[in-house]
């Protein structure tokens, strides 16, 4: 009887401590320290902005010779994009930063929200600035250049045979912009992040549940699929620009999310790196305070620990966080 009371006052002492310290951990009560703690981050985010800013506007891409018997393979039609510009921050950025919303209120788990926000920006601007470099670097003629650089129909060269364009400068420009693919490389940054987030908070890798979980996190990947296929069909990009563009997008969706989170098909992969940072400085900061309260009243250390797990179950339980890492469970005991 002794030991079940002495639990009981253990565990409302203990509780109390975590709920403050370690309750939900809201906008309104952690989204400043936060950010505060990531100022950093947040600061060099804006110099990636306007490095994009200076390769997409400011800086002339490479003018590559382009011959008349070049001009066979660049005489495909001018037409719209199906999917235009303006759309892919739109499914890329927004699209994301939505579902991380949903989430966050479901869980109420600002560190969650912060990391997703700031790893998916990290991604896509990366991608834009690599892309973009590349683009200016390489210069390569889109498959409508014909129609870009005469749109009359009438070709003019030079001695060398390079071409002398009579278009806009801004047709020309654009032109000389097709490797790799700007609306590949966005949409596979800011999906494949998706994807990436989709299946660390779903478990799709813990080998149970249905099937249909992987589908789920294809969805994103089939859309930013289509959004290159698109420009394939447009006669802006050939095969090789939107593979390439893709590629560069997929990588550095994984390196910015495997920044913030583990990987997605850990046991603990639903969760921010930082969420477990915080836990394991919880468990060293109350064990021993909590130990030295109840050291008078004869109540030994498993008593102490065992209330420290039930109380951090009892966070899980309300759905703040599924995890379930072996080695978080021995550290949570106390056993480690």
């Amino acid at each position: 009887m002794f030991d079940i009371l002495a639990f009981l006052m253990v565990s409302v002492v203990l509780g109390q401590k975590m709920e403050a310290e370690h309750g939900f951990h809201t906008v309104k009560s952690h989204g400043l320290k936060v950010a505060k703690a990531h100022m950093r981050d947040w600061l060099i985010l804006p110099l990636f902005g306007v490095i994009e800013l200076i390769l997409y506007v400011v800086i002339p891409p490479f003018r590559r010779f382009v011959s008349k018997d070049m001009m066979t393979y660049l005489k495909y039609p001018r037409k719209d994009t199906t999917v235009p510009f303006w759309a892919v921050p739109i499914l890329a950025i927004f699209l994301p930063i939505t579902v991380f919303l949903a989430f966050y209120f479901r869980r109420r788990d600002v560190y969650d929200l912060h990391h997703g926000v700031l790893g998916l920006l990290f991604a896509t601007l990366i991608t834009g600035v690599i892309t973009d470099a590349i683009k200016d670097a390489a210069g390569y003629p889109r498959p409508d250049f014909f129609w870009r650089c005469f749109p009359d129909g009438k070709d003019v060269y030079d001695q060398l045979g390079n071409v002398i364009c009579h278009g806009t400068e801004k047709d020309i420009k654009e032109g000389h912009k097709t490797f790799p693919s700007g609306h590949a490389s966005w949409s596979f940054a800011g999906l494949g992040f998706l994807s990436l987030y989709l299946s660390g908070k779903i478990s799709v890798f813990d080998g149970r549940g249905p099937v249909a979980r992987l589908c789920l996190i294809g969805l994103p990947l089939l859309v930013a699929t289509l959004v290159s296929i698109s420009l394939v069909d447009d006669y802006y990009h050939r095969g090789l620009d939107v593979f390439i563009g893709g590629l560069i997008g997929l990588i550095a969706a994984v390196c910015c999310y495997l920044h913030f989170f583990p990987p997605p098909y850990k046991k603990n992969g639903s969760a921010p790196r930082e969420y477990f940072r915080r836990l394991e400085e919880l468990h060293a900061g109350s064990t021993q305070p909590a130990t030295n309260a109840v050291n008078g009243q004869g109540i030994d250390a498993q008593t102490v620990r065992s209330a420290q797990a039930e109380g951090i179950n009892s966070q899980y339980n309300r759905g703040l966080l599924e995890v379930h890492d072996p080695s978080l469970d021995e550290m949570e005991l106390g056993r480690r």
